[in-house]
């Protein structure tokens, strides 16, 4: 694959201070072609926010490695650190900061990006991913639709404590890539979730693949992260021509 382009950095204000985003710009890789090719999603065509899980920040090897891919693959895509990571403290924020944090970036992103006025995702890995979910289900957000990388319905262990209230006020096409022995909730735990959505939710599960689509066989995790690679690519391809 061919390799992405380095990231610039884009400080984003904040009602706490400023945060720091990282913006990978697109390029296209001559050994990737989508199995519905679409001319928009190209450079340029269509922007991918992603949210970082709550234990490791945009600078992790996972938030790292799939940002490069991504825009390798034809997406601007830009990683951010949420307001404790970016303060080096290691207890997560609360909700309402969180999520005052991504609209923030989703604002700044919209300023900025003119993939973004075309077609903007927003998304991100485990708790990344939940605020995204939290502040389209407030509705006014100017975008074509989310993906979510281990989307964490509960607590390993606590399959009481569901985190799927909001969902179904989400009012667009959402892509669920989870793996399935996932202890933050299996995709059969999700797949009822899902249909209970008013827009199409696509599911997409990773065999063996652990929270962070991690399976025994470690010769193939170079191939199975392709493969989720190259199907958000696809799924952001049918939304944007749909």
């Amino acid at each position: 694959m061919t390799p992405s382009k380095s990231p610039s950095e884009l400080k984003v204000a904040l009602d706490t201070g400023t945060t720091t985003a990282l913006v990978y710009p697109a390029t296209v890789s001559e050994t990737f072609t989508p199995a519905r090719p679409n001319r928009a999603l190209g450079p340029t065509g269509a922007a991918l926010v992603l949210g970082h899980g709550a234990g490791a920040g945009q600078r992790s090897q996972f938030m790292v490695d799939t940002a490069h891919a991504l825009a390798a693959l034809g997406l601007d895509v830009v990683t951010f650190n949420f307001p404790y990571t970016e303060q080096k403290r290691r207890i997560p924020d609360r909700g309402p900061v969180l999520e005052a944090c991504y609209r923030s970036v989703v604002d700044a992103i919209g300023r900025e990006l003119a993939s973004a006025r075309r077609h903007l995702f927003i998304g991100g890995k485990s708790m990344g991913g939940r605020i995204a979910t939290q502040i389209a289900a407030g509705g006014n957000l100017p975008i074509s639709g989310l993906v979510l990388l281990g989307y964490p319905l509960h607590p390993p262990g606590r399959a009481e404590q569901r985190r799927d209230k909001h969902l179904p006020a989400i009012d667009h096409p959402m892509l669920v890539v989870q793996g399935s022995r996932d202890a933050f909730g299996t995709p059969a735990e999700l797949e009822p979730v899902l249909a209970a959505m008013p827009r199409p939710a696509t599911l997409h599960v990773v065999q063996g693949g652990d929270h962070s689509f991690k399976v025994s066989r470690a010769a193939s995790q170079a191939a199975i992260m392709d493969d989720i690679y190259q199907t958000i690519v696809n799924w952001i391809a049918d939304v944007t021509r749909s």
